[in-house]
């Protein structure tokens, strides 16, 4: 198990919000360490990286994955193949250019470069879905330590890509890695419609340390 200490204050002390700190930089130590201790990084700007511990988190438990029929045959129609690791820069900086509400990003330019790193390390992962001629049009990246996957961001180019990468995503892990749940941080209708639910903070850590372990 990588073992890292813990530099951040408790996750108790984190706001109704979930805000527990901020930092100027980030590299793979500071996010294997969050990760480890069921914290992770949302850069607020160029200039400040903040910390998050919410106090319920959206997971994926894959014995209670969701899966339509017609989702299936979806995938069977757009041709989609799936590819891991060998694009994970280009699927960060495709999710770069998705624009959250407030009409920014989150995914700075150094937040790419520690993932990236992080990546090179060995416990960063993209999933991509590769259209039939081999091109690139969705992904999900992600950190992994042992059999504890956090999803990070996704992308589409076309419809159906970034589920197509997800759901792969969630076998692949499965098959591979021995992981039994996905962390998906925080509650959207997308995920929702897969079978994605919330859990409380303290039950997120007993599961984050038995993956861990």
């Amino acid at each position: 198990m990588l073992n890292i200490p813990n530099i951040f204050p408790p996750v108790t002390q984190a706001d109704a919000e979930g805000f527990l700190c901020y930092s100027r930089e980030i590299n793979p130590t500071l996010i294997l360490a969050a990760y480890q201790h069921g914290i992770f990084p949302w850069p607020q700007d160029r200039k400040y990286v903040l910390w998050f511990s919410p106090s319920r988190r959206c997971i994926f438990d894959f014995a209670r994955l969701h899966v339509p029929k017609s989702t299936v045959r979806e995938f069977r129609r757009a041709g989609f193949t799936l590819s891991v690791n060998q694009h994970f820069e280009k699927v960060v900086r495709h999710c770069a250019t998705v624009p959250r509400q407030d009409n920014g990003t989150w995914i700075t330019p150094k937040l790419i470069h520690a993932y990236t790193e992080t990546f090179k390390l060995g416990y960063a992962m993209s999933f991509e879905t590769l259209d039939p001629d081999g091109k690139l049009v969705g992904g999900m990246y992600g950190i992994r330590i042992g059999a504890f996957f956090a999803g990070e961001s996704m992308f589409r180019l076309c419809t159906g890509a970034s589920k197509f990468a997800l759901l792969k995503g969630i076998e692949y892990l499965a098959a591979h890695h021995g992981t039994t749940w996905l962390d998906a941080q925080v509650s959207n209708p997308f995920l929702n419609t897969l079978g994605a639910f919330e859990i409380s903070r303290d039950e997120y850590l007993k599961r984050l340390d038995s993956a861990l372990h």
